[in-house]
């Protein structure tokens, strides 16, 4: 990053603490002078972002981070006291600016940083999107309870956290009903009948001509229409919700295999007819290898949709647990910090889902050039 900038953006975070100590915190014009303890840590914060500015370079990183943290941690104590929770004023504002400047900044760095070790480059980029998800969630945090959002229309990460924590046992129950059962038997059903059927396709060009349209067809179906059908056929257990998963991943593992294993060139497809390869050997060494992008690239396609095609069938009928269930019942008890404990176990499953389908990919397809460095 540019010296300068990096230079007058310190500047910015340590004038907006400066303003903290003037301005008023809450309503009864209190300032952070009037804040034992916590006026020292303020006060320390704006000295590390003077000597981040005075560095302007990547020893500012690790010295703007630290002030953010502080910055951080006073604003999030000043919002345990009640005169200031619901009804901050410009002067809480302004250490929240600071500690999200100085955050912004480091983040900046950060990703600019180049010819790194190869341990140092990968903590780098694990450190960037962690540090990013975490000033998301602190935005969201110090914006919903510094200005006294309703529980009702959102509530603060730090409340679905504790009922997350306390729900566990709800949770694993709900995760194994819908993940386990439902999305990874029909995930593992749909992928693998797709990709039987694209070589079936393969084979024979008249099945690639006749399914495709129908694969359009049915990747326009709205899932909401289909979904109750499915708990009318298969009943309103997870067998419903696996059907449902499985119809959503079937055809885009059908479209990206055909079209991955047309991808050989035909210098390949000579050079197989040329050795007399039977069209066994010739699908395993030639074809097969060729898709394997393509049928990765479906596999991580389907590992979102499978995930949401199983909560949404929930919603149409389902036992007494599941993530689906869990969501619609609580958010018509106006429970939502229940609502948001389940999304976040939904996303959390997805996200790993989706992580060891990467890494599968990584170790298969390595010779890819998409991989090569």
């Amino acid at each position: 990053m540019d010296p300068r900038k990096l230079r007058l953006g310190f500047l910015l975070a340590t004038g907006a603490i400066a303003l903290a100590f003037v301005l008023p915190i809450a309503p009864e014009a209190l300032s952070m002078m009037a804040r034992p303890y916590l006026k020292e840590i303020a006060g320390a914060a704006g000295l590390l972002f003077l000597l981040a500015a005075w560095f302007a370079d990547n020893r500012a990183t690790v010295v703007g981070l630290a002030g953010a943290l502080l910055t951080a941690a006073v604003s999030l104590a000043l919002l345990n006291d009640a005169s200031v929770a619901g009804s901050a004023q410009a002067g809480f504002w302004m250490i929240v600016l600071a500690s999200w400047l100085s955050v912004v900044l480091t983040l900046v760095n950060l990703a600019g940083l180049q010819k790194l070790r190869r341990r140092a480059q990968q903590a780098v980029n694990l450190a960037v999107p962690l540090l990013f998800g975490a000033t998301a969630f602190y935005l969201w945090e110090v914006a919903v309870r510094g200005l006294g959002v309703p529980t009702v229309l959102l509530p603060p990460p730090s409340a679905a956290a504790a009922r997350f924590f306390s729900s566990l046992p709800t949770l694993a129950g709900d995760f194994t009903q819908t993940f386990i059962k439902g999305v990874l038997i029909g995930y593992v059903i749909g992928c693998g009948a797709g990709l039987a059927v694209a070589i079936l396709a393969h084979r024979y060009h008249f099945l690639a001509r006749g399914l495709l349209p129908l694969g359009n067809f049915f990747s326009a179906l709205p899932l909401v229409g289909v979904a109750p059908i499915m708990v009318m056929w298969f009943g309103f257990d997870w067998p419903s919700k696996a059907a449902v998963v499985v119809l959503v991943t079937f055809f885009p593992m059908l479209v990206n295999a055909i079209a991955g294993l047309s991808a050989s060139g035909h210098i390949e497809r000579d050079l197989m007819r040329s050795y007399a390869a039977s069209p066994r050997q010739s699908l395993t060494k030639l074809y097969l290898p060729a898709a394997l992008p393509f049928i990765f690239n479906a596999l991580k396609i389907n590992a979102t949709l499978a995930l949401i095609g199983a909560i949404v069938a929930e919603f149409f009928g389902t036992p007494t647990q599941g993530i689906g269930f869990r969501i619609s019942t609580e958010a018509g008890r106006m429970a939502i910090d229940m609502v948001w404990a389940e999304i976040a176990l939904a996303a959390l499953a997805g996200m790993a889902f989706y992580g060891c389908v990467t890494l599968a990919e990584r170790a298969t397809t390595f010779w890819h050039p998409s991989y090569r460095t």
